[in-house]
């Protein structure tokens, strides 16, 4: 079940290991498409909007939740590639106190201040209430998401990628019979969306919480590592923190997106939803490939091999940019077709907005290959605080377009808002990624040297 890439050859384990992560993401992905198309389909473009209204600020608070959880795993990582154990578990336990105490820091105030945050965002009056049943049922549904992130994330620093996607694939056909029974059956609009979401991820978190108790000795812990550990705390704060910033940090840019969008209408909000689903969807690959490459690079680091880091790196940034290129051109000329899942053809103007969007994201995906993997080789590495500021360069792009451009050219400049940060962010995360390495090889010879004294 778990599994050491300290030895053998890096791209064989970096997609054998992002294989099961794909598939995961491609589920997740795409019950969150069904919940969108269901609701666009069952409940009008309306419903569509409300939902799609507040998608930049669940990824601001849900974001922060899963880069705390991915940074407590690098720790993990990096000590199961020293054959640390003991540390190992003294930081499993302590990264369980930390994600229940952020789930109850930020569970209570997203869920008090919900109607706040729409207002702030200019949510239109004729989507305002399905924006704000599907948010607060999201927002007191995080304690389920930080633990289901938690679990998945321990699980992969130890080399097994192929048991959360198993417990992913059971609550993904979960979602979708809840979907079609709190929707379709019982009527429960919105809420029945975000309800459907919630249970599927409670239900993964759970699975995963028994199963490693039953099947994972090394993950089990014992009564001597169940203490509060001041050292296991810090470390995993530096870790975590950051990594949750930049996700927050680079949402930022994203609500002030969102914000000039919804100002042009629910057609365009409607339209930048549908487009939003079908992006992410064709993103996957590269969350895959770039969590592959983090881990590869945290367990090499615990086990001093620069040399097999610069080679993952060099393999991940090939793939990801090479699919990059080839998705890049089915949004360009697919596009339209692909909104149908979410847009009736009756609905042209919306139509319109998710294929215009989807053309010009499409000239720019082979970036993220680059990106991605890049600014998840600097968090691998043990500087998360460095990569925060990736995140800085992305949320100042995204306000910069939004501020500047969105009034004079509208939606044109919504659809190029995403690819100004991704050329700024990418030039930023080349350069660090280079300088990281060569501080961490020149401390692999130092030790070697003093060693050899």
């Amino acid at each position: 079940m778990t599994e050491s890439m300290t030895s053998g050859s890096p791209i064989k384990l970096i997609l054998k290991f992002s294989l099961p992560l794909l598939l995961g993401n491609l589920l997740q992905q795409m019950y969150n498409m069904i919940d969108a198309a269901i609701v666009g389909r069952v409940l009008g473009a309306d419903a569509l909007a409300g939902v799609g209204a507040s998608s930049s600020v669940q990824f601001l608070v849900l974001g922060f939740c899963m880069g705390i959880c991915a940074g407590f795993s690098i720790p993990v990582a990096k000590y199961f590639g020293a054959e640390q154990y003991e540390r190992l578990r003294t930081c499993i336990f302590n990264a369980y106190l930390m994600t229940g105490a952020f789930a109850v820091l930020l569970t209570i105030p997203t869920a008090l201040f919900c109607r706040n945050i729409l207002n702030i965002m200019a949510t239109p009056a004729n989507i305002y209430d399905d924006a704000y049943i599907y948010l607060l049922i999201i927002f007191l549904g995080i304690p389920f998401i930080l633990f289901y992130n938690l679990l998945a994330g321990i699980m992969r620093a130890v080399g097994d990628s192929r048991t959360p996607f198993i417990f992913l694939m059971i609550s993904a056909f979960l979602n979708i019979f809840l979907d079609i029974m709190f929707i379709a059956v019982i009527r429960l609009g919105c809420a029945g969306a975000a309800l459907a979401t919630v249970i599927a991820q409670a239900v993964s978190g759970i699975a995963c919480f028994i199963y490693i108790q039953k099947k994972y000795p090394l993950l089990r812990l014992k009564r001597q590592y169940c203490k509060f550990n001041f050292y296991a705390i810090k470390e995993l704060f530096i870790m975590g923190i950051p990594m949750g910033l930049q996700y927050s940090i680079t949402a930022i840019g994203s609500m002030v997106m969102q914000s000039a969008n919804n100002g042009l209408g629910s057609s365009y909000v409607s339209g930048f939803t549908a487009a939003s689903k079908i992006k992410q969807l064709a993103m996957c690959p590269f969350d895959a490939i770039a969590t592959g490459v983090s881990v590869f690079t945290s367990q090499n680091l615990g086990a001093g091999k620069p040399e097999r880091i610069r080679k993952g790196i060099f393999n991940g940034v090939a793939v990801g940019a090479g699919y990059g290129a080839v998705i890049g051109l089915v949004l360009i000329f697919f596009g339209r077709p692909l909104s149908l899942m979410f847009i009736k053809s009756s609905e042209t103007a919306v139509l319109a907005a998710s294929a215009q969007y989807l053309m010009c994201a499409g000239f720019f995906y082979w970036l993220l290959g680059i990106l991605n993997t890049t600014r998840m080789t600097i968090q691998g590495l043990g500087y998360s605080a460095v990569a925060i500021f990736s995140g800085v360069i992305e949320m100042i792009a995204r306000i910069a377009v939004s501020k500047a451009f969105v009034p004079k050219f509208g939606f044109w400049a919504i659809c190029f808002t995403d690819q100004a940060a991704w050329i700024l962010a990418t030039i930023y995360c080349s350069i660090v990624c280079a300088v990281c390495i060569r501080k961490v090889s020149k401390n692999h010879t130092k030790l070697q040297f003093n060693a050899a004294k």
